[in-house]
């Protein structure tokens, strides 16, 4: 099998890019299988028939295939028309509606409905009505209804996070990541059908996560109580929580960042998040980056101290996207420096060159390890970080790489980790 391709001296090009994109898609190819569900890969690109297969996973490699089919690459039609319909019914509740959280032998399955993984779907499902997949259009009108009718508390004006099967029992816990993720979702979905509600939500979410944050020293609170009120010490006994960890999670500052600067894009409101995303990246930068070792840490105590300083894969990817776009939209040369000092770093660290995709989780020496993070059953936040520089700036990346076109045409998917 051959791996991601090497970062050239001049650091990171579009040559180089779009051959690393398509490495990506082809080192996930195998994870959609024929009933449309994705499997865990393991390290090397295979199916670990001990995992279950994941609402999340399978919304995520849909969507990114999505992408690629809207960029031109050959054979990635076929894969998002397979991921849609797999969402339509493998992973769908034909009992009591909405999607399974997982599905696989006996207890691996989990039938509780989680606003996470919903909000995927709604992605997905957007991703592939943007590239005219049959059925995606049914699947997100379905999609947005359960995450509107099951979900949003609209006295909060935020998702709850989770329900029971039957949806009769709704858990106390409430937090911001699944909010986080139904921002871009509904961003998505803006773009998708051109329905204007979908982006009011998304900057009213938005603009909550700003007022908690800038009251906090923009480390953004992720744990809240039924009344949305902050829990400061959920889960201090969970430091490595790959969901709800405690403490300050850095890379969902610089997630947010993006986020924020994506939602005033859409809303074709100029610099009115800029300041709020510039205080979340510079905060997650100070407390995040090991200026000693290089590699972001995944949380931090609420002075900035590293509580699990492991270095996990989508962190990097969400920094150097969130400085592409700060640097696009403010012009600023410290937010391009600052990204291709980070390339580098996961060139060297993150990237499989021997097997493909990136390794998911390094300890704090930049060493490979899986505690938290086993194999690689993730491409969505690579892929997106290493082909955003190529795309226009839009709300959500489906109507980015509608907008650029088929920039990669004449790539295909090849049947290992590399294109051909």
């Amino acid at each position: 099998m051959t791996g991601a391709p090497h970062l050239p001296a001049e650091g990171p090009t579009p040559s180089w890019r779009a051959e690393h994109f398509v490495s990506l898609l082809s080192f996930a190819r195998p994870s959609l299988g024929e009933n449309g569900a994705a499997g865990w890969l393991d390290d090397a690109g295979v199916v670990d028939a001990g995992q279950p297969e994941h609402l999340w996973i399978t919304c995520r490699m849909t969507h990114s295939f999505g992408l690629g089919q809207l960029l031109g690459v050959d054979g990635a039609d076929a894969l998002v028309e397979r991921g849609i319909a797999g969402l339509s019914r493998t992973l769908a509740d034909p009992d009591h509606g909405g999607w399974l959280a997982s599905r696989g032998p006996g207890a691996t399955s989990d039938a509780t409905k989680q606003a996470y993984g919903h909000a995927f779907v709604v992605l997905a499902g957007s991703t592939g009505t943007v590239a005219r997949t049959p059925g995606a259009v049914t699947l997100l009108e379905a999609a947005l209804a359960v995450l509107d009718e099951r979900f949003w508390e609209a006295d909060h004006q935020l998702h709850l996070d989770e329900r029971s099967p039957d949806w009769g029992t709704v858990d106390p816990y409430r937090g911001v990541n699944a909010n986080m993720h139904s921002v871009e979702a509904l961003l998505a979905a803006h773009d998708a059908t051109g329905e204007r509600r979908w982006l009011d939500r998304a900057a009213v979410v938005a603009d909550r996560v700003i007022g908690w944050a800038s009251g906090n020293s923009w480390r953004i609170p992720e744990h809240f109580d039924t009344a949305w009120r902050p829990q400061l010490e959920f889960n201090a006994d969970r430091p490595n929580d790959p969901f709800k960890p405690y403490g300050a999670t850095p890379g969902h500052g610089l997630e947010w960042a993006r986020l924020l600067l994506q939602v005033d894009v859409a809303g074709a409101t100029p610099g009115r998040r800029t300041d709020a995303a510039r205080q979340l990246f510079d905060r997650a930068v100070t407390d995040g980056w090991d200026e000693s070792g290089g590699g972001f840490v995944y949380t931090t105590d609420w002075s900035g101290d590293p509580v699990e300083a492991r270095r996990f894969h989508w962190v990097a990817a969400e920094a150097a996207a969130a400085a592409d776009v700060l640097h696009r939209t403010t012009g600023e040369a410290r937010y391009a420096e600052l990204a291709d000092r980070w390339w580098a770093w996961i060139d060297t660290h993150l990237v499989d060159h021997e097997r493909g995709s990136w390794f998911h989780e390094l300890d704090t020496e930049n060493r490979p390890a899986g505690r938290t993070w086993v194999g690689k059953p993730d491409i969505y936040h690579a892929a997106q970080a290493v082909i955003l520089p190529d795309l226009p700036l839009t709300g959500s990346f489906a109507a980015s790489a509608r907008a650029a076109g088929p920039l990669l045409a004449g790539a295909r998917l090849g049947d290992s980790g590399t294109a051909s």
